[in-house]
């Protein structure tokens, strides 16, 4: 069975136009819909995947050490750096106190 002959485009553009011509009003509503809502989740999609992808810039501080220090002055370095991040908790701590009883969270 051979297959029958294409349609010219002139044919196709008037039997579109037709088509459409009796659509009723819900139908373009809902035609609308289905085409816009989608448009906007993709949409949606690709403006979130651009935002806040990547890491911020980070400053890694590194310390110069002599080559020849003894162990003693090791250990008084880490006792030392030890301390301030022991006094640095607890300011956090008494910060956070402070914000406790003022907030009246307090028992």
């Amino acid at each position: 069975m051979p297959l029958p002959r294409p349609s010219p485009p002139r044919v196709l553009w008037a039997d579109l136009r037709a088509f459409l011509r009796n659509r009723s009003r819900h139908h373009w509503i809902a035609g609308l819909l289905a085409v816009v809502l989608p448009a906007l989740i993709i949409a949606g999609f690709i403006i979130d995947a651009r935002i806040n992808i990547m890491p911020g810039e980070q400053l890694i501080y590194v310390e110069s050490w002599q080559a020849d220090r003894s162990d003693d002055e090791i250990k008084a370095a880490q006792e030392v750096r030890q301390k301030e991040r022991e006094e640095a908790l607890a300011e956090r701590q008494r910060a956070f106190q402070r914000l406790e009883k003022k907030l009246g969270m307090d028992d």
